[in-house]
């Protein structure tokens, strides 16, 4: 507009500089940013499309330079060691929320957990896996181990009584026909009111026997306990009994309707558990926020718990920092397959604002330096 103007004068020739210098500006910069990314108006000039012609460069710089400058023991293990990563998991931990929201995740992965269990064809692997173990396994000193548990604990005293009270009861109501037996078994001389306080005496000794092994301080529940002791370690230190003992118990498990048996239990236990986990209020998931508030309030009050999570940390660190290589390698291979004009758009798309201000300072700062130039032009002219 300022080439219509007859005879400029001084303003219009100052006006004029500065929009041809800022004209100039603004497409230099154009220029300059345009060739980050592509060619210019797609002309092959030389030196331009940077990142498209460095993509691969650019991912092994990356790669090195998360090496280098992150994953090191003098910049992981400090930051770790203030974030105190132990004491923050124990306060997460303890926070009201945070035991009903982990037990909601546990029991909302254990649906699919227990759907692949049910599974035929695990069902089938683990079968084969333990059918090996069983064979291999040696059951004669779980089975001593078990019977010691029973024989000296408390529910063992409840079993013992009952079992008594069951045998006095038969023996009870059995009299008459332990009084035929004996009868049977007897010489037909002896009279038969011998044979009915023979039988009599039987009955009343094994029933005295009996309430004696229900009482657990007594002399007869201390010497069966004693006894039945003594013929589980006989029974398992001899090698004859042993293998008799194993091989018995392969031939139970291996049988198939012990293994029909097991399948059902199972099955019953999965359904049970789906069923339960399908309502609203599910027992087990209010079981499972009860021991992790109890976790988490022994954890909290624990500093050597919390310390030793961190040291657990620090060494998952340690593992990250010795595969570093690999991991930059990572890097570079993701830059390096990514699609080159996606690589430029989304580069461009993340400093666009940034770009349209370089465009326009360049514009700006070229009409300054115009209206400078023919400033000084103009003094000493």
């Amino acid at each position: 507009m300022t080439r219509l103007v007859p005879e400029p004068g001084f303003g219009t020739l100052l006006i004029r500089s500065g929009a041809e210098a800022g004209m100039v500006g603004g497409l230099a910069d154009w220029f300059a940013v345009t060739a980050l990314f592509r060619h210019p108006l797609g002309l092959p000039i030389p030196h331009t499309a940077i990142i498209p012609n460095n993509k691969d460069r650019i991912g092994r710089t990356i790669g090195r330079f998360i090496e280098r400058n992150f994953l090191t023991t003098d910049v992981l293990l400090p930051k770790l060691r203030e974030m105190h990563v132990g004491a923050r998991f124990a306060a997460w931990l303890a926070a009201p929320t945070t035991a009903p929201l982990v037990a909601h995740s546990i029991t909302a992965m254990l649906p699919y957990l227990i759907h692949s269990l049910r599974s035929p064809d695990l069902g089938e692997f683990l079968q084969r896996i333990l059918s090996d173990q069983f064979r291999q396994a040696d059951f004669a000193p779980m089975i001593r181990r078990g019977l010691r548990v029973l024989t000296g604990s408390q529910e063992a005293n409840v079993l013992f009584e009952r079992v008594s009270e069951l045998a006095s009861g038969w023996l009870e109501k059995n009299r008459d026909q332990i009084d035929k037996l004996v009868a049977e078994h007897s010489r037909w001389w002896i009279p038969k009111a011998i044979d009915r306080r023979i039988a009599a005496a039987i009955v009343n000794g094994i029933t005295e026997l009996l309430n004696g092994l229900s009482r657990p301080d007594s002399e007869v529940s201390s010497r069966f306990r004693e006894a039945l002791t003594s013929a589980i370690d006989e029974m398992v230190d001899s090698a004859e009994q042993r293998e008799k003992i194993n091989e018995g118990m392969r031939r139970l498990l291996a049988h198939s309707e012990t293994q029909d048996w097991v399948r059902s239990v199972w099955n019953e236990i999965c359904q049970a558990t789906l069923d339960d986990l399908a309502r609203p209020s599910s027992r087990l998931r209010l079981a499972l926020e009860k021991p992790i508030s109890i976790v988490a309030e022994a954890l909290g009050a624990d500093a050597a718990m919390q310390r030793h999570i961190d040291e657990v940390v620090e060494d998952l660190a340690d593992s990250v920092i010795a595969w570093r290589s690999e991991i930059g390698s990572f890097f570079a291979e993701v830059v390096r397959n990514w699609d080159t004009r996606t690589l430029s758009d989304r580069l461009e798309l993340v400093v666009g604002s940034d770009l349209q201000y370089i465009r326009m300072n360049g514009t700006i700062v070229g009409a300054c330096a115009g209206c400078l130039i023919f400033m000084v032009t103009w003094l000493l002219g």
